[in-house]
């Protein structure tokens, strides 16, 4: 049997987190929808292709940068490539492999979402902090990518 939680207070903190990131995403993806634009995991696709070097990134990479598991995103592929919001391109070196290159039809769309994106941040979670406060959960957070 693994290790009981250190105190309710822990057990506390994480429900507390887990409700808080479900709730956010929730409101999130609904300012997009009314908004007229795609899910979130399109935003985290384009967002990680535009900041890549060249803009180009191999579908193991995407998935390493993103929250989305390699089922999910081989789907989500191939509809941004039949949006045309990205394009396959093979290895020059062996042909194998492929390259995901984002196309200016989806650097267009990430900045557009980032507009509404931007705004729902600050909505739903810069309003509800002062400056102190969003430096503090930063900090805090961060203990938990060390």
């Amino acid at each position: 049997m693994g290790k009981e939680p250190r105190s309710e207070t822990t057990t506390q903190a994480w429900i507390s987190i887990m409700r808080a990131q479900q709730r956010l995403l929730r409101a999130i993806e609904s300012d997009l929808k009314k908004a007229g634009l795609p899910p979130l995991g399109w935003y985290d696709v384009l967002w990680e292709l535009a900041r890549a070097e060249e803009g180009k990134l191999r579908p193991f990479e995407i998935e390493e940068r993103t929250l989305l598991a390699q089922y999910n995103l081989s789907r989500l592929l191939d509809r941004l490539e039949r949006e045309q919001l990205v394009s396959r391109e093979t290895f020059a070196e062996d042909g194998r492999g492929r390259w995901v290159v984002i196309t200016a039809a989806g650097r267009a769309l990430r900045e557009r979402m980032w507009t509404v994106y931007s705004k729902a941040i600050e909505v739903h979670v810069g309003s509800k902090l002062d400056e102190p406060a969003a430096t503090a959960l930063v900090n805090l957070l961060a203990r938990f990518s060390a």
